[in-house]
């Protein structure tokens, strides 16, 4: 009986782990200060405003841009290809240091490690 109730202890415990690495973070926040997010793992997701790339057999990478309704990000994609325009699409990846002058923000990137595309909502 008790090692039932250690079990479910550990799942809830692994769940709730498990959930917390899957937080996205909005676009807004990574743009207001980039330099917070620096080199961190974040996750986002967007629509696929613009998208530049080749793909050729094994070898694809690129650009796009999401956007998630707070502003606008541009993810570089090595290997992977990039998605269509009007994709959704989920981000998981790096901020990469950016450059900002005069308060205003310029090259803000995440360098993706993962992505999914996300169902559409009808």
């Amino acid at each position: 009986m008790k090692s039932k109730r250690l079990m479910y202890v550990i799942a809830i415990l692994l769940l709730s782990v498990g959930l917390t690495g899957c937080e996205r973070t909005k676009i807004s926040d990574i743009l207001a200060d980039p330099g917070s997010f620096n080199n961190k793992q974040v996750a986002v997701a967007g629509e696929v405003t613009q998208s530049f790339g080749a793909s050729f057999g094994s070898f694809g990478q690129g650009a796009y841009e999401i956007s998630d309704g707070t502003g606008k990000l541009w993810v570089y994609s090595n290997g992977r290809g990039v998605p269509s325009k009007g994709a959704r699409v989920g981000v998981k990846g790096r901020i990469a240091p950016s450059l900002t002058i005069m308060g205003k923000n310029f090259a803000t990137v995440i360098r993706e490690s993962d992505r999914r595309l996300e169902k559409a909502t009808q």
